[in-house]
């Protein structure tokens, strides 16, 4: 099983910036890929950005060229800046991983995991 732990969230004027972070722990052989999404009131998950193992980002054309995701693999660890931030941006923020997890004795397994969600408030 992988825990996912997210930091950074908090409240914002528009046209700031915040910086979050998210650590993966537990029994990880790989992680091929992280993500972040958000929830706004009301509305449903959505894909914020994602970045595979590699490096390779893609984003939602909502935060395009104002938010950048980046990974340190030799933490674990998945980074989300968000700059020109937009009332529009507010919500809860979630970490996502997919995973590859090893244990004595178990074959490596896939597993998908959350975190528990950071809070984002911009305030117009």
């Amino acid at each position: 099983q992988v825990q996912l732990v997210e930091s950074g969230g908090g409240l914002e004027q528009a046209g700031g910036s915040l910086r979050l972070s998210c650590v993966a722990s537990g029994s990880i052989f790989s992680i091929p890929a992280m993500a972040w999404y958000r929830q706004a009131p009301g509305k449903q998950r959505e894909l914020v950005a994602r970045i595979t193992a590699s490096g390779l980002p893609n984003y939602a054309d909502s935060v395009k060229g104002r938010f950048t995701i980046s990974r340190d693999n030799a933490k674990n660890t998945v980074y989300l800046q968000m700059n020109s931030l937009k009332p529009e941006d507010t919500g809860v923020y979630y970490c996502y991983a997919d995973s590859v997890t090893v244990r004595v004795g178990i074959p490596p397994t896939s597993s998908n995991s959350w975190g528990q969600g950071t809070q984002v408030t911009v305030s117009s």
